[in-house]
């Protein structure tokens, strides 16, 4: 393997649908012990966000969607180069439709994206990564990421897609990969 990871970038392979630039992102997430002390304790699931630095709040990683890739391996990558972790795709949560202020091109003049998002457990915490310079990353409940989101799409993502499957899929104890 590789030692040093690099960020991809440039438009020349992004995908683009119907004049919205195809984008995908990950919720990346953990379970942590609660801070009781009884074995049977019970465990808290937290999400991992990120900075930007083009401005306040806080992200999910998610990135443009290149010709040579799946919308998971994207949103795979885009998990590693700005939030330096590895995981595991656990469940598509949605397409979610947003307008880029910082993103308008030939083929998207208007800036419209469509993201596929995805549930990631993650596996890996790296300690370097190749966004690590300008981004840093927190681990929040998901009460705290809810407050914590930028952009409106985003909390829908959480609070809809990966809580609602969350929530369903703890009914039954079993938290496997589609």
């Amino acid at each position: 393997m590789c030692d040093t990871l690099v960020a991809r970038t440039g438009r020349h392979q992004q995908r683009y649908d119907s004049g919205f630039r195809l984008v995908a992102g990950c919720i990346p997430y953990r379970y942590r012990d609660s801070d009781a002390s009884s074995e049977d304790s019970e465990k808290i699931v937290e999400v991992l966000m990120i900075n930007s630095p083009s401005g306040p709040g806080l992200l999910f990683p998610k990135g443009g969607w290149e010709n040579d890739e799946t919308d998971q391996q994207a949103a795979i990558r885009e998990a590693i180069e700005e939030a330096g972790v590895r995981g595991k795709i656990m469940k598509f949560l949605g397409c979610y439709q947003f307008k880029s202020k910082t993103h308008q091109d030939e083929c998207s003049p208007e800036g419209l994206c469509k993201a596929a998002v995805f549930a990631m457990l993650v596996e890996e915490e790296l300690e370097s990564w190749p966004e690590q310079n300008t981004r840093s990353r927190k681990w929040l409940t998901v009460s705290e990421a809810a407050d914590s989101c930028r952009h409106p799409w985003m909390r829908d993502a959480l609070i809809g897609g990966f809580c609602k499957w969350h929530a369903e899929n703890m009914l039954t104890k079993e938290i496997v990969a589609d």
